[in-house]
């Protein structure tokens, strides 16, 4: 017999092939532990049985609204019970979700609604004033339904046809989805910060949406029935997918309309949480909480977190609290984090700096992603893993995005090459664990040497007057450019700009070490994340 005996009559057919969808895990849970409890929301409780039953009446509503495939449904929503049913009820219906950040002015609002065509708006009534002064601006027309939440009421101004409650009861609990015709189908549509222009629309698959269900429970050690906290924003690479994670394994969405201090520790406590996420500042609320807002943790809670690696002594105070830290890496590009800084158990013997080494590192490639590695973006080469040589981090696999939203030339740009350009530097060391140096844009090259941000940064968190610090590069006559460090003070701390540099002299080759010191607050985008590109402008002129 010719050919590969194990081709022949071993076709793909209904029975052994489906395509990947993340809603898939809501169905399975639902039918298998339907009276547990999939979310609370202040006094409100919702079964699994009941979080199932609103998604497919969400869908059928949208439905009669001839909401189908290729369509964008815009949510303006908190971390609120629709936000969770928008996950799935918008999908079901073969739309994709984009979930606005909510901290956006009405005009990046407008150029969104414009730019993802919306064709239906779901909206808080706490941000109808941002939002009726989007839709004045913008070109499309969608309709709109309010949100009114029966457990925060807000009383901002109602601008839809229909209450979201009224338009949910108004569908079909057994509204018949089905799965996508195609796995690489777009479920949902992410804009980067914008910082530079206007943002770029993101678009994930339902694959990539599927693998990172799963995979976020195995980075994050979640097991049967954890109670997950929404500190972290489901607007933000939806939640980092974690709307579609807690289902996989029957969890438990403590939902949280505003991220404070009281209500995050009460919910931690009355409620058992096992599990949050959250960026640097969710930490530094937690850490700097008064002991009015304060309350003891019934046992270790597991808090992920993003972007620059916490200081030891943050980790410490975290530690203290009643806290597990797990650094992770990722970008909107990537669904959120595709690096975890793997852990391993002989680490926890090492010292001082040499722990803190461990830490630093963004670490080793998610479950769900195939490729990681270091790079120089010219010539495609991998550098050689020293822990020395910069180059940019590339990933590859499933969990990287579709492309950008109308925008063939950035997409081709991000994925040159056949692997995707994330615009951050870093080294990879021997053990194939890498670690961020800079973004490109925010290398400092002063007298022809390379200064690593991040490094000087690292540095300047460890001494205890600094909450907060962002170095950046300052015009120089002399050197081209000298590192400038803008730093927040911790509350009743005294330090002067000769005591920091002097720091820097005594941790830092001297030519690394800040030439000026600025004491201010640091200006950041609606996600939390530090503005460098202001502090740059802000540095030219002194």
């Amino acid at each position: 017999m010719n050919g590969n005996p194990f081709e022949q009559h071993l076709d793909k057919t209904s029975a052994n092939y489906q395509q990947l969808t993340p809603l898939s895990f809501l169905e399975r849970t639902a039918g298998t532990f339907p009276d547990h409890t999939a979310m609370i929301h202040g006094r409100m409780r919702r079964s699994y049985g009941d979080f199932y039953a609103r998604c497919r009446r969400l869908a059928s509503a949208l439905s009669q609204k001839d909401i189908g495939k290729g369509d964008t449904v815009t949510v303006m929503l908190p971390n609120t019970p629709p936000m969770l049913e928008a996950h799935y009820g918008v999908p079901m219906t073969g739309a994709v979700l984009h979930s606005l950040n909510t901290r956006l002015d009405a005009q990046i609002i407008a150029f969104q609604l414009d730019h993802a065509n919306t064709k239906l708006l779901i909206t808080d009534r706490e941000f109808a004033p941002t939002v009726k002064e989007a839709l004045a601006i913008a070109e499309v027309d969608p309709l709109v339904i309010d949100y009114d939440d029966p457990e925060f009421p807000q009383d901002g101004e109602r601008l839809g046809s229909a209450e979201y409650e009224d338009f949910v009861a108004s569908g079909d609990p057994a509204f018949d989805w089905a799965p996508p015709d195609d796995e690489w189908d777009a479920i949902s549509l992410n804009y980067t910060s914008g910082t530079t222009g206007n943002p770029k629309g993101v678009v994930y698959h339902h694959r990539g949406a599927y693998l990172m269900g799963y995979s976020n429970v195995v980075a994050g050690g979640m097991g049967k029935h954890p109670i997950y906290l929404w500190t972290l924003p489901m607007f933000h690479c939806n939640g980092w997918c974690f709307p579609w994670s807690v289902s996989v394994v029957a969890g438990t969405h403590v939902c949280l309309r505003w991220v404070r201090a009281k209500a995050m520790f009460d919910a931690l406590a009355d409620h058992g949480v096992t599990h949050l996420c959250g960026a640097p500042i969710v930490m530094a609320t937690l850490l700097n909480a008064s002991d009015e807002e304060r309350r003891p943790l019934p046992h270790t809670v597991q808090f992920i977190t993003a972007a620059a690696p916490p200081p030891e002594s943050v980790l410490a105070g975290m530690a203290e609290a009643g806290f597990n830290v797990t650094h992770v890496y990722g970008l909107t590009e990537t669904y959120g984090p595709s690096v975890v800084n793997e852990w391993k158990t002989d680490w926890e013997a090492l010292e001082g700096d040499l722990r803190a080494a461990k830490k630093a590192r963004q670490g080793v490639r998610y479950p769900a992603l195939e490729g990681l590695s270091i790079r120089n973006p010219e010539t495609m080469a991998p550098v050689p893993a020293d822990g020395q040589t910069i180059g940019e981090v590339m990933l590859q696999g499933n969990i990287v995005m579709k492309g950008y939203l109308k925008n063939r030339q950035a997409t081709e740009e991000a994925f040159a090459g056949g692997w995707f350009h994330s615009g951050d530097l870093g080294v990879m060391h021997p053990d194939g664990y890498i670690q961020l140096k800079d973004r490109s844009k925010d290398i400092i090259i002063s007298g022809g040497e390379n200064i690593s941000s991040i490094e000087v940064e690292d540095v300047l968190y460890k001494h205890p007057a600094v909450q907060a610090v962002a170095v950046v590069a300052r015009p120089d006559e002399k050197w081209g450019e000298t590192p400038c460090a803008f730093i927040e003070t911790r509350d009743g701390a005294e330090v002067s700009e000769g005591d920091l540099i002097a720091y820097c002299r005594n941790n830092l080759a001297h030519y690394k070490c800040p030439r000026h010191v600025v004491f201010a607050e640091l200006p950041k985008t609606s996600t939390g994340k530090i503005q460098k590109f202001k502090l740059r402008e802000m540095a030219k002129d002194m």
